[in-house]
């Protein structure tokens, strides 16, 4: 029988107007600290953000969440939280913010493979 390995996760969010708490789910982090596993997984699907909140400003989320890519990956490019452990930058990720980018509430949960559960979860929580 496999190990299974406990995770955690947040949905990332597009909150354009963080006053009306109205956002669009556009991907998802997972934590699988015994693995040592941080990924995030999104998709900007631009004609269903812009239906939904008028003009937004795609470079500006791009780069976003391209930084929220460099945190997860550890490398000098995520900066100085980019250099803390995987826990501590993951934690740093899903903490509460007020801008264009949130995440939910974080998730628990037991996995054999993360990276298999985190598409699984890209595919029923964003596509």
């Amino acid at each position: 029988m496999q190990e299974r390995h406990l995770f955690e996760y947040a949905v990332i969010r597009v909150v354009p107007r963080v006053e009306r708490e109205e956002f669009l789910n556009v991907g998802v982090i997972l934590l699988c600290n015994s693995r040592g596993f941080l990924q995030i997984r999104y998709i900007l699907n631009e004609a269903r953000l812009q239906a939904a909140f008028g003009e937004l400003d795609m470079e500006e989320l791009r780069a976003r969440l391209q930084a929220f890519e460099k945190v997860c990956a550890g490398r000098r490019e995520g900066g100085p939280i980019g250099q803390l452990g995987t826990a501590s930058r993951f934690r740093w990720l899903t903490a509460n913010r007020s801008t264009i980018v949130q995440t939910s509430a974080v998730h628990p949960g037991l996995c054999l493979d993360p990276a298999e559960t985190l598409e699984k979860l890209h595919r029923e929580l964003v596509l």
